[in-house]
């Protein structure tokens, strides 16, 4: 007993919180191994079942065999159940168990709780986190229900309808991609649906609400609508999320008229543009093909792909505040100005230094994944960026590359994936120690 509490002890709460990640992982890579999780009743490869355990985990979406044709019922609740972990995150599940158990959750919890949700602060974490469960609860119950009944009479069964809309809202919600329109075509999505607009405008909203982070739904539910009152942590969540919501949505429709939205009118190409730019940071559905896209919409949707959503969100990506925090101080550097402010506040200095550290971090780590892929498979450069940017940003998009990748270029998709969390781990790991300063030297710049 003694041993596990020092075990425990001796982890950072990042790497307890990605020890806890792994643990999930390999116990439902084994699970879907079994003849019961397939629909053939036979054992899946182990490594197709761990890629696919670490996407539905990570929140990513992308996948080797078909979610509908390939898993049977029991996978895919496996799947679901992974999905809801991830998007959540496995603590925050333990917060369900101890209350309901009514057990008092201590201080180190709670510090755990913190960096879970990327709370800013630790007071009120409880009560944050209960409200995270609840609106989780709501948002996807309401999405739920309002898709189950669409579904119901799209397939003419209501229990087949409903048990769609939960697996697609939760989804949806927690910005996973996973689909079971398999039924239809495999690996198609939500193309089918196109023009739906109850399916596109509900998918979409909990694409939104899920991404932009736990904090600032709690900012909200606290300050209503009076966006003066807001933190400047939820007013740049807010105009960067509906910057690169409008923006790119007016781009894709400009790029993508004649092309995949070729034959469509004029309300299917505002909800294809739309969904296109909401899907592409971190969500994974589309109801255009990927594969067909321009040169230019894929490039696009690589920039979205990157950026992803917000923090303590079921969202990945480098983050809109990471973004945001870069170009302000951009635009000061070239204005010579004294360092970045937005909205009255300036940031500290720290937030300049994460941004730059998170930002440079996953670019590298996309640039190597991708010449290392591209030297193990004669693959085009476009779609072999495209579905990289993909994975380690957790969107889950595909040009369909990812199922005819061989091994070595699978393992290297889910080490490019784990690779900024092993890289923070090790940065907790590090003892601090006091600062000592060298003398300034000039150097030149650009």
């Amino acid at each position: 007993m003694k041993s596990g509490i020092k075990v425990k002890n001796k982890l950072s709460q990042a790497q307890f919180i990605a020890v806890g990640f792994l643990i999930i992982v390999m116990i439902s890579t084994v699970l879907l191994m079994f003849p019961f999780a397939s629909k053939e009743g036979t054992y899946t490869p182990f490594l197709d079942c761990l890629f696919t355990s670490v996407s539905a985990t990570c929140v990513t979406g992308l996948v080797v065999v078909d979610t509908f044709t390939h898993w049977s019922l029991g996978g895919q609740i496996i799947i679901l159940t992974l999905i809801q972990i991830g998007g959540l995150g496995f603590i925050t599940i333990g917060v369900i168990f101890s209350m309901l158990l009514r057990q008092r959750i201590g201080l180190k919890f709670r510090g755990l709780m913190q960096e879970s949700v990327n709370s800013l602060k630790i007071s009120g974490i409880v009560k944050l986190t209960k409200k995270i469960i609840k609106g989780t609860l709501i948002i996807e119950g309401t999405g739920a229900f309002i898709l189950g009944i669409r579904f119901s009479v799209y397939f003419k069964n209501a229990a087949k309808g409903f048990y769609y809309g939960l697996w697609h809202s939760v989804s949806a919600f927690c910005n996973a991609g996973f689909d079971l329109m398999g039924v239809e075509e495999q690996y198609a999505s939500l193309t089918g649906f196109a023009g739906d607009f109850v399916v596109n405008i509900v998918i979409m909203a909990l694409i939104i609400i899920g991404g932009i982070g736990f904090v600032v739904w709690d900012d909200i539910s606290r300050n209503k609508l009076k966006f003066k009152k807001y933190s400047l942590h939820t007013k740049i969540v807010l105009v960067t999320t509906a910057f690169l919501i409008v923006v790119p949505a007016v781009l894709f429709y400009i790029v993508e008229y004649d092309n995949t939205m070729a034959g469509m009118n004029v309300g299917e190409r505002v909800l294809a543009s739309a969904f296109s730019s909401v899907t592409a940071r971190t969500a994974g559905f589309n109801t255009v093909d990927t594969g067909a896209l321009t040169g230019a919409s894929k490039m696009l949707t690589i920039m979205l792909m990157f950026i992803g959503g917000s923090p303590g969100s079921t969202a990945g990506g480098i983050k809109t505040t990471t973004i945001f925090v870069l170009l302000v101080n951009l635009f000061a550097g070239i204005r010579n100005g004294a360092g970045g402010s937005v909205f009255r506040r300036r940031f500290e200095e720290d937030a300049i230094k994460k941004a730059s550290t998170v930002f440079i971090l996953n670019l590298m780590l996309a640039v190597t994944a991708v010449f290392a892929v591209l030297a193990f498979n004669g693959l085009p450069f476009e779609d072999v960026a495209f579905e990289v940017f993909s994975a380690i940003g957790t969107v889950g998009m595909s040009t369909g590359l990812t199922r005819s990748l061989n091994t070595v270029s699978r393992i290297l998709m889910f080490s490019g994936r784990i690779g900024s969390l092993s890289f923070a781990m090790s940065i907790m790991k590090t003892k601090k120690r006091a600062p000592v300063y060298y003398p300034d030297e000039k150097i030149s710049i650009g």
